[in-house]
Protein backbone atom coordinates (compact mmCIF):
# COMPACT_ATOMS: atom_id res chain seq x y z
CA UNK A 1 0.00 0.00 0.00
CA UNK A 2 1.14 3.12 -1.23
CA UNK A 3 1.69 6.05 1.83
CA UNK A 4 -1.52 7.99 0.97
CA UNK A 5 -0.79 10.39 3.15
CA UNK A 6 2.01 11.76 0.97
CA UNK A 7 -0.54 12.40 -1.98
CA UNK A 8 -3.94 12.85 -0.29
CA UNK A 9 -3.89 16.78 -0.27
CA UNK A 10 -6.18 19.53 0.76
CA UNK A 11 -8.08 19.96 -2.91
CA UNK A 12 -6.78 17.22 -4.84
CA UNK A 13 -4.33 13.71 -4.79
CA UNK A 14 -1.10 14.29 -6.46
CA UNK A 15 2.02 12.86 -6.39
CA UNK A 16 5.19 11.22 -8.76
CA UNK A 17 4.17 8.48 -11.03
CA UNK A 18 4.40 5.28 -10.21
CA UNK A 19 6.25 5.77 -7.17
CA UNK A 20 3.60 7.37 -4.85
CA UNK A 21 0.51 7.26 -7.31
CA UNK A 22 -0.11 4.44 -9.76
CA UNK A 23 -3.02 2.36 -11.34
CA UNK A 24 -3.80 0.74 -8.15
CA UNK A 25 -4.36 3.52 -6.02
CA UNK A 26 -6.18 5.10 -9.20
CA UNK A 27 -8.75 2.09 -9.25
CA UNK A 28 -8.97 2.06 -5.98
CA UNK A 29 -10.15 5.50 -5.77
CA UNK A 30 -12.55 5.19 -8.70
CA UNK A 31 -14.25 2.29 -6.58
CA UNK A 32 -14.33 4.98 -3.21
CA UNK A 33 -15.47 7.77 -5.31
CA UNK A 34 -18.51 5.50 -7.24
CA UNK A 35 -19.18 4.16 -3.04
CA UNK A 36 -18.96 7.85 -1.81
CA UNK A 37 -21.24 9.81 -4.63
CA UNK A 38 -23.54 7.01 -4.79
CA UNK A 39 -24.24 8.25 -8.71
CA UNK A 40 -25.60 6.16 -11.51
CA UNK A 41 -22.13 7.23 -13.98
CA UNK A 42 -19.13 9.67 -13.17
CA UNK A 43 -17.54 11.83 -15.92
CA UNK A 44 -13.68 11.24 -16.56
CA UNK A 45 -11.29 13.14 -18.48
CA UNK A 46 -7.31 13.75 -18.42
CA UNK A 47 -4.90 15.79 -19.75
CA UNK A 48 -1.87 15.42 -22.05
CA UNK A 49 0.13 13.45 -19.61
CA UNK A 50 1.48 10.31 -20.61
CA UNK A 51 0.81 8.65 -17.20
CA UNK A 52 -2.80 10.36 -17.91
CA UNK A 53 -4.59 7.38 -20.28
CA UNK A 54 -3.12 4.63 -17.78
CA UNK A 55 -4.60 6.43 -14.30
CA UNK A 56 -8.05 7.52 -16.10
CA UNK A 57 -8.86 3.81 -17.00
CA UNK A 58 -7.63 2.19 -13.82
CA UNK A 59 -10.21 4.85 -12.42
CA UNK A 60 -12.58 4.11 -14.81
CA UNK A 61 -12.59 0.51 -13.89
CA UNK A 62 -13.01 0.99 -10.25
CA UNK A 63 -15.81 2.85 -10.93
CA UNK A 64 -17.99 0.18 -13.13
CA UNK A 65 -16.64 -2.27 -10.78
CA UNK A 66 -18.88 -0.85 -8.30
CA UNK A 67 -21.54 -0.90 -10.74
CA UNK A 68 -20.88 2.71 -12.08
CA UNK A 69 -21.14 3.52 -15.28
CA UNK A 70 -18.78 6.14 -16.99
CA UNK A 71 -18.97 9.05 -19.09
CA UNK A 72 -15.27 9.06 -20.95
CA UNK A 73 -14.95 12.60 -22.10
CA UNK A 74 -11.38 11.49 -23.13
CA UNK A 75 -8.44 14.84 -23.77
CA UNK A 76 -10.00 17.64 -21.42
CA UNK A 77 -8.81 20.89 -19.55
CA UNK A 78 -10.24 21.02 -15.87
CA UNK A 79 -12.78 23.38 -16.77
CA UNK A 80 -14.29 21.29 -19.50
CA UNK A 81 -15.00 18.89 -16.69
CA UNK A 82 -16.83 20.69 -14.95
CA UNK A 83 -18.37 22.22 -17.88
CA UNK A 84 -19.20 17.68 -18.38
CA UNK A 85 -20.21 17.88 -14.90
CA UNK A 86 -22.54 20.75 -14.81
CA UNK A 87 -24.19 19.71 -17.62
CA UNK A 88 -24.52 16.73 -17.28
CA UNK A 89 -25.06 16.72 -13.69
CA UNK A 90 -22.90 13.82 -12.90
CA UNK A 91 -19.74 13.81 -10.38
CA UNK A 92 -16.54 14.15 -12.16
CA UNK A 93 -12.81 12.94 -12.53
CA UNK A 94 -9.69 15.05 -13.76
CA UNK A 95 -6.31 13.22 -13.96
CA UNK A 96 -3.70 16.25 -14.28
CA UNK A 97 -1.21 17.47 -12.36
CA UNK A 98 -1.63 21.00 -13.39
CA UNK A 99 2.28 22.59 -13.66
CA UNK A 100 3.86 19.95 -11.67
CA UNK A 101 6.94 18.52 -13.63
CA UNK A 102 6.18 15.43 -15.94
CA UNK A 103 6.99 12.79 -13.67
CA UNK A 104 3.93 14.00 -11.84
CA UNK A 105 0.31 13.17 -12.09
CA UNK A 106 -3.06 13.69 -10.29
CA UNK A 107 -6.51 13.67 -9.36
CA UNK A 108 -9.24 16.13 -9.04
CA UNK A 109 -12.89 15.20 -8.06
CA UNK A 110 -16.30 16.98 -7.78
CA UNK A 111 -19.66 16.39 -7.48
CA UNK A 112 -22.58 16.56 -9.75
CA UNK A 113 -23.17 20.34 -10.32
CA UNK A 114 -19.09 20.89 -10.56
CA UNK A 115 -19.11 21.25 -6.61
CA UNK A 116 -15.75 20.68 -5.33
CA UNK A 117 -14.54 17.65 -3.32
CA UNK A 118 -11.46 18.75 -1.16
CA UNK A 119 -10.31 17.38 2.33
CA UNK A 120 -13.18 17.84 4.29
CA UNK A 121 -15.92 17.13 1.54
CA UNK A 122 -15.13 13.46 0.52
CA UNK A 123 -11.72 13.33 0.08
CA UNK A 124 -10.68 12.19 2.89
CA UNK A 125 -13.07 9.84 3.20
CA UNK A 126 -12.01 8.11 -0.12
CA UNK A 127 -8.42 7.70 1.24
CA UNK A 128 -10.10 5.65 4.51
CA UNK A 129 -11.70 3.33 2.06
CA UNK A 130 -8.75 2.61 0.06
CA UNK A 131 -6.91 2.47 3.69
CA UNK A 132 -9.50 -0.28 4.97
CA UNK A 133 -10.20 -1.62 1.66
CA UNK A 134 -12.93 -0.63 -0.58
CA UNK A 135 -15.79 -3.79 -0.45
CA UNK A 136 -16.57 -5.80 -3.70
CA UNK A 137 -19.90 -5.16 -5.57
CA UNK A 138 -21.31 -8.43 -6.73
CA UNK A 139 -24.15 -7.12 -9.11
CA UNK A 140 -22.30 -6.86 -12.54
CA UNK A 141 -20.33 -3.57 -13.86
CA UNK A 142 -21.06 -0.27 -15.18
CA UNK A 143 -20.49 0.49 -18.87
CA UNK A 144 -18.06 2.58 -20.37
CA UNK A 145 -19.42 5.48 -23.28
CA UNK A 146 -17.11 7.77 -24.70
CA UNK A 147 -18.49 11.34 -25.74
CA UNK A 148 -16.79 14.20 -27.46
CA UNK A 149 -17.60 17.68 -25.25
CA UNK A 150 -15.34 19.67 -27.02
CA UNK A 151 -17.66 21.58 -29.19
CA UNK A 152 -20.70 21.66 -26.41
CA UNK A 153 -17.83 23.26 -23.79
CA UNK A 154 -16.76 25.44 -26.61
CA UNK A 155 -20.48 26.37 -27.36
CA UNK A 156 -21.35 26.99 -23.84
CA UNK A 157 -18.18 29.57 -23.06
CA UNK A 158 -19.49 31.85 -25.53
CA UNK A 159 -22.79 31.24 -24.80
CA UNK A 160 -21.65 33.12 -21.61
CA UNK A 161 -19.70 35.66 -22.73
CA UNK A 162 -20.90 37.99 -25.82
CA UNK A 163 -18.01 38.84 -28.68
CA UNK A 164 -20.41 39.42 -31.13
CA UNK A 165 -19.51 42.95 -33.02
CA UNK A 166 -16.13 43.26 -31.47
CA UNK A 167 -13.61 44.73 -33.75
CA UNK A 168 -10.98 42.02 -35.29
CA UNK A 169 -7.60 40.88 -32.86
CA UNK A 170 -4.68 39.37 -32.87
CA UNK A 171 -3.90 37.21 -30.00
CA UNK A 172 -1.12 35.07 -28.87
CA UNK A 173 -1.65 32.20 -27.16
CA UNK A 174 0.96 30.17 -25.42
CA UNK A 175 -0.74 26.56 -24.38
CA UNK A 176 2.72 25.58 -23.04
CA UNK A 177 2.11 22.42 -24.86
CA UNK A 178 -0.44 22.03 -22.05
CA UNK A 179 -4.62 21.37 -22.69
CA UNK A 180 -5.54 24.72 -24.16
CA UNK A 181 -3.72 23.65 -26.97
CA UNK A 182 -6.58 21.10 -27.52
CA UNK A 183 -9.41 23.61 -26.60
CA UNK A 184 -8.38 26.84 -27.88
CA UNK A 185 -9.00 26.38 -31.37
CA UNK A 186 -12.21 25.16 -30.82
CA UNK A 187 -13.23 28.16 -28.31
CA UNK A 188 -12.15 30.66 -31.13
CA UNK A 189 -13.28 29.14 -34.08
CA UNK A 190 -15.85 31.51 -35.61
CA UNK A 191 -14.65 34.56 -33.67
CA UNK A 192 -13.19 37.48 -35.12
CA UNK A 193 -9.45 36.67 -33.60
CA UNK A 194 -6.59 35.99 -35.69
CA UNK A 195 -4.37 33.69 -33.67
CA UNK A 196 -0.86 33.27 -33.51
CA UNK A 197 -0.23 29.63 -31.43
CA UNK A 198 2.81 28.72 -29.37
CA UNK A 199 3.53 25.66 -28.37
CA UNK A 200 0.05 23.78 -29.34
CA UNK A 201 1.58 20.07 -29.21
CA UNK A 202 0.21 18.31 -26.53
CA UNK A 203 3.19 17.07 -24.68
CA UNK A 204 3.38 16.36 -21.02
CA UNK A 205 7.56 16.29 -21.32
CA UNK A 206 6.82 20.63 -21.65
CA UNK A 207 10.02 20.39 -24.02
CA UNK A 208 9.77 24.38 -24.56
CA UNK A 209 8.97 25.82 -20.69
CA UNK A 210 7.20 24.58 -17.61
CA UNK A 211 3.50 25.43 -18.37
CA UNK A 212 2.77 27.44 -14.97
CA UNK A 213 2.15 31.17 -16.06
CA UNK A 214 3.02 32.54 -12.33
CA UNK A 215 6.76 32.23 -12.72
CA UNK A 216 7.79 34.89 -15.01
CA UNK A 217 10.69 33.29 -17.10
CA UNK A 218 7.59 30.99 -18.07
CA UNK A 219 6.10 34.10 -19.75
CA UNK A 220 9.37 35.08 -21.64
CA UNK A 221 8.85 33.33 -25.35
CA UNK A 222 4.86 34.90 -25.05
CA UNK A 223 5.71 38.65 -24.67
CA UNK A 224 8.32 38.01 -27.03
CA UNK A 225 5.87 36.83 -29.59
CA UNK A 226 3.58 39.53 -28.95
CA UNK A 227 6.15 42.12 -29.70
CA UNK A 228 7.17 40.97 -32.44
CA UNK A 229 3.57 40.60 -34.13
CA UNK A 230 2.22 43.66 -33.12
CA UNK A 231 -0.28 41.52 -31.24
CA UNK A 232 -3.46 42.94 -29.41
CA UNK A 233 -3.05 40.43 -26.32
CA UNK A 234 -1.28 37.63 -25.41
CA UNK A 235 -2.69 34.88 -22.98
CA UNK A 236 -0.79 32.11 -21.02
CA UNK A 237 -2.23 29.39 -19.53
CA UNK A 238 -0.98 26.42 -17.45
CA UNK A 239 -0.78 22.75 -18.67
CA UNK A 240 -4.57 21.84 -17.64
CA UNK A 241 -5.75 25.14 -18.69
CA UNK A 242 -7.94 26.81 -15.80
CA UNK A 243 -5.47 29.15 -15.20
CA UNK A 244 -4.86 32.46 -17.54
CA UNK A 245 -2.40 35.15 -17.24
CA UNK A 246 -2.36 37.95 -19.44
CA UNK A 247 0.52 40.18 -21.41
CA UNK A 248 -0.90 43.73 -23.11
CA UNK A 249 0.17 44.65 -26.43
CA UNK A 250 3.37 46.05 -25.17
CA UNK A 251 4.33 42.73 -23.85
CA UNK A 252 3.78 43.54 -20.17
CA UNK A 253 2.41 41.08 -18.09
CA UNK A 254 -1.10 42.19 -16.77
CA UNK A 255 -1.90 41.75 -12.91
CA UNK A 256 -4.42 38.90 -12.41
CA UNK A 257 -5.71 41.34 -9.72
CA UNK A 258 -6.38 43.98 -12.38
CA UNK A 259 -8.14 41.18 -14.96
CA UNK A 260 -10.28 40.02 -11.61
CA UNK A 261 -11.70 44.25 -11.35
CA UNK A 262 -12.02 44.18 -15.19
CA UNK A 263 -14.00 41.00 -15.05
CA UNK A 264 -16.09 41.89 -11.52
CA UNK A 265 -17.17 44.95 -13.25
CA UNK A 266 -18.53 42.96 -16.67
CA UNK A 267 -20.18 40.78 -14.47
CA UNK A 268 -21.77 43.18 -12.20
CA UNK A 269 -23.24 45.32 -15.82
CA UNK A 270 -24.19 41.92 -16.43
CA UNK A 271 -26.42 41.57 -13.55
CA UNK A 272 -27.85 45.44 -13.62
CA UNK A 273 -28.97 44.51 -17.04
CA UNK A 274 -30.51 41.18 -15.91
CA UNK A 275 -32.38 42.67 -13.25
CA UNK A 276 -30.56 40.36 -10.61
CA UNK A 277 -29.24 42.76 -8.66
CA UNK A 278 -29.93 42.63 -4.67
CA UNK A 279 -31.00 44.99 -2.28
CA UNK A 280 -27.39 45.88 -1.20
CA UNK A 281 -25.70 44.56 -4.61
CA UNK A 282 -24.20 41.36 -6.00
CA UNK A 283 -21.22 39.70 -3.85
CA UNK A 284 -17.89 39.40 -5.82
CA UNK A 285 -15.39 37.37 -3.95
CA UNK A 286 -11.49 38.11 -4.15
CA UNK A 287 -8.84 36.36 -2.03
CA UNK A 288 -7.08 38.50 1.09
CA UNK A 289 -3.86 39.05 -1.65
CA UNK A 290 -5.75 40.67 -4.66
CA UNK A 291 -5.24 44.22 -4.90
CA UNK A 292 -6.69 46.96 -2.78
CA UNK A 293 -7.91 48.11 -6.01
CA UNK A 294 -10.27 45.17 -6.68
CA UNK A 295 -12.63 46.21 -3.44
CA UNK A 296 -12.66 49.89 -4.19
CA UNK A 297 -13.29 49.28 -7.96
CA UNK A 298 -15.92 46.58 -6.99
CA UNK A 299 -17.97 49.01 -4.92
CA UNK A 300 -17.53 51.75 -7.28
CA UNK A 301 -19.83 49.67 -9.77
CA UNK A 302 -22.12 48.90 -6.99
CA UNK A 303 -20.93 45.38 -5.67
CA UNK A 304 -20.50 44.04 -2.44
CA UNK A 305 -16.37 43.00 -1.98
CA UNK A 306 -16.12 39.96 0.27
CA UNK A 307 -12.61 39.08 1.78
CA UNK A 308 -11.48 35.66 1.70
CA UNK A 309 -8.73 32.98 2.29
CA UNK A 310 -6.71 31.66 -0.28
CA UNK A 311 -7.35 28.75 -1.89
CA UNK A 312 -10.17 27.85 -4.36
CA UNK A 313 -12.07 25.55 -1.92
CA UNK A 314 -12.78 29.24 0.26
CA UNK A 315 -13.70 30.94 -2.99
CA UNK A 316 -16.09 28.08 -4.06
CA UNK A 317 -18.02 27.78 -0.21
CA UNK A 318 -17.83 31.27 -0.09
CA UNK A 319 -19.77 32.02 -3.68
CA UNK A 320 -21.92 29.50 -3.04
CA UNK A 321 -23.06 30.95 0.59
CA UNK A 322 -23.26 34.43 -0.74
CA UNK A 323 -24.75 33.61 -4.09
CA UNK A 324 -21.47 35.69 -6.01
CA UNK A 325 -21.87 36.10 -9.38
CA UNK A 326 -17.90 36.08 -9.61
CA UNK A 327 -14.47 35.58 -7.62
CA UNK A 328 -11.24 35.88 -8.30
CA UNK A 329 -7.56 34.82 -6.94
CA UNK A 330 -4.44 36.44 -7.55
CA UNK A 331 -3.00 33.38 -8.79
CA UNK A 332 -4.95 33.55 -12.02
CA UNK A 333 -7.96 31.39 -10.80
CA UNK A 334 -11.73 33.24 -12.24
CA UNK A 335 -14.49 31.83 -10.72
CA UNK A 336 -18.47 32.66 -12.28
CA UNK A 337 -21.71 31.77 -10.58
CA UNK A 338 -23.15 31.35 -14.27
CA UNK A 339 -20.10 28.02 -14.78
CA UNK A 340 -21.74 26.56 -12.08
CA UNK A 341 -19.63 28.55 -9.66
CA UNK A 342 -16.32 26.41 -10.93
CA UNK A 343 -13.23 28.31 -12.45
CA UNK A 344 -12.56 28.56 -16.00
CA UNK A 345 -9.45 30.17 -17.04
CA UNK A 346 -10.84 30.48 -20.68
CA UNK A 347 -14.00 32.58 -19.68
CA UNK A 348 -11.72 34.86 -18.37
CA UNK A 349 -9.68 35.49 -21.67
CA UNK A 350 -13.10 35.77 -23.33
CA UNK A 351 -13.99 38.12 -20.83
CA UNK A 352 -10.83 40.23 -21.75
CA UNK A 353 -11.14 39.96 -25.35
CA UNK A 354 -14.73 40.80 -25.39
CA UNK A 355 -13.93 43.71 -23.40
CA UNK A 356 -10.94 45.13 -25.53
CA UNK A 357 -12.99 44.19 -28.85
CA UNK A 358 -15.32 46.32 -27.98
CA UNK A 359 -13.91 49.88 -27.98
CA UNK A 360 -10.37 50.69 -29.43
CA UNK A 361 -7.89 51.64 -27.32
CA UNK A 362 -5.12 49.06 -26.54
CA UNK A 363 -4.77 46.38 -23.87
CA UNK A 364 -2.92 49.04 -21.48
CA UNK A 365 -4.82 51.72 -21.81
CA UNK A 366 -8.42 49.76 -21.08
CA UNK A 367 -6.56 48.12 -17.70
CA UNK A 368 -4.77 51.73 -16.38
CA UNK A 369 -8.27 52.49 -14.37
CA UNK A 370 -8.12 49.10 -12.56
CA UNK A 371 -4.48 48.83 -11.98
CA UNK A 372 -3.98 51.79 -8.91
CA UNK A 373 -1.85 50.60 -6.65
CA UNK A 374 2.18 49.14 -6.62
CA UNK A 375 2.86 45.51 -5.49
CA UNK A 376 5.63 43.38 -4.89
CA UNK A 377 4.77 40.12 -6.48
CA UNK A 378 5.11 37.44 -4.05
CA UNK A 379 8.47 36.71 -2.54
CA UNK A 380 9.05 33.29 -0.73
CA UNK A 381 11.32 33.19 2.08
CA UNK A 382 12.78 29.71 3.50
CA UNK A 383 12.56 30.11 7.47
CA UNK A 384 13.06 27.29 10.30
CA UNK A 385 10.13 28.09 12.40
CA UNK A 386 7.00 29.91 10.55
CA UNK A 387 5.07 30.20 13.58
CA UNK A 388 8.25 31.94 15.47
CA UNK A 389 8.64 34.07 12.98
CA UNK A 390 5.31 35.24 12.18
CA UNK A 391 4.72 36.04 15.78
CA UNK A 392 8.24 38.06 15.33
CA UNK A 393 7.05 40.02 12.62
CA UNK A 394 3.44 40.71 14.32
CA UNK A 395 5.42 42.03 17.35
CA UNK A 396 7.18 44.45 15.13
CA UNK A 397 3.87 46.26 13.59
CA UNK A 398 1.66 45.35 16.62
CA UNK A 399 0.31 49.16 18.45
CA UNK A 400 1.84 51.25 16.05
CA UNK A 401 -0.16 54.00 15.28
CA UNK A 402 -2.87 53.86 12.14
CA UNK A 403 -2.04 50.10 11.61
CA UNK A 404 -4.45 47.55 12.04
CA UNK A 405 -3.72 43.71 12.45
CA UNK A 406 -5.60 40.34 11.04
CA UNK A 407 -4.93 36.74 10.74
CA UNK A 408 -7.47 35.39 8.69
CA UNK A 409 -5.07 33.68 6.73
CA UNK A 410 -1.29 34.22 8.25
CA UNK A 411 -0.96 37.97 9.30
CA UNK A 412 -1.82 40.90 7.21
CA UNK A 413 -1.37 44.41 8.27
CA UNK A 414 -2.62 47.30 6.90
CA UNK A 415 -2.37 51.07 6.85
CA UNK A 416 -3.85 53.84 5.03
CA UNK A 417 -1.47 53.54 2.12
CA UNK A 418 0.06 50.18 2.51
CA UNK A 419 -0.71 46.58 3.48
CA UNK A 420 0.52 43.22 3.58
CA UNK A 421 -0.06 39.73 4.14
CA UNK A 422 2.79 37.30 5.50
CA UNK A 423 0.98 33.55 5.62
CA UNK A 424 2.83 29.86 6.12
CA UNK A 425 3.19 27.49 2.73
CA UNK A 426 0.55 24.38 3.54
CA UNK A 427 3.75 22.07 2.26
CA UNK A 428 6.84 23.59 2.72
CA UNK A 429 8.79 25.21 5.01
CA UNK A 430 8.62 28.91 3.75
CA UNK A 431 6.71 31.99 4.01
CA UNK A 432 4.82 34.04 1.04
CA UNK A 433 5.56 37.57 1.20
CA UNK A 434 2.79 40.38 -0.49
CA UNK A 435 3.02 44.25 -0.13
CA UNK A 436 1.13 46.35 -1.83
CA UNK A 437 1.37 50.51 -1.45
CA UNK A 438 0.50 53.37 -3.07
CA UNK A 439 4.19 54.37 -4.68
CA UNK A 440 6.79 51.86 -5.69
CA UNK A 441 8.71 53.82 -2.52
CA UNK A 442 6.60 52.53 0.43
CA UNK A 443 6.23 49.31 -1.21
CA UNK A 444 9.63 49.10 -1.55
CA UNK A 445 10.51 50.24 2.25
CA UNK A 446 7.42 48.18 3.58
CA UNK A 447 8.85 44.72 1.85
CA UNK A 448 12.42 45.76 2.90
CA UNK A 449 11.27 46.09 6.68
CA UNK A 450 9.48 42.98 6.34
CA UNK A 451 11.82 40.49 4.68
CA UNK A 452 14.74 42.01 6.90
CA UNK A 453 12.19 40.84 9.98
CA UNK A 454 11.95 37.61 8.69
CA UNK A 455 15.23 37.11 7.88
CA UNK A 456 16.97 38.23 11.48
CA UNK A 457 15.06 35.18 12.96
CA UNK A 458 16.20 32.07 10.50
Amino acid sequence: MRDLARIFKAYDVRGVVPDEFDEVVAHDAGAAFARLTEASAVVVARDMRASSGPLARAFARGVTGQGVDVVDAGLSSTDMLYYASGSLDLPGAMFTASHNPPEYNGLKLCRSGAKPVGSDSGLAEIRAMIERGVPEHADGTGVITERDLLSGYADHLKKLVDLSGIRRLKVVVDAGNGMAGHTVPSVFDGLPIDLVSLYFELDGTFPHHEANPIEPENLRDLQRAVRESNADAGLAFDGDADRCFVVDERGEVVSPSVLTALIAVRELAKERRAGGAQDQGPSIIHNLITSRAVSEIVREHGGVPVRTRVGHSFIKATMAETGAVFGGEHSGHFYFRDFWFADSGMLAALHLLAALGGQERPLSQLLAEYGRYCASGEINSEVADQSATMAKVRSVFAGRQGVSLDELDGLTVSSDTWWFNLRPSNTEPLLRLNVEAADKQTMASVRDEVLSTVGSST
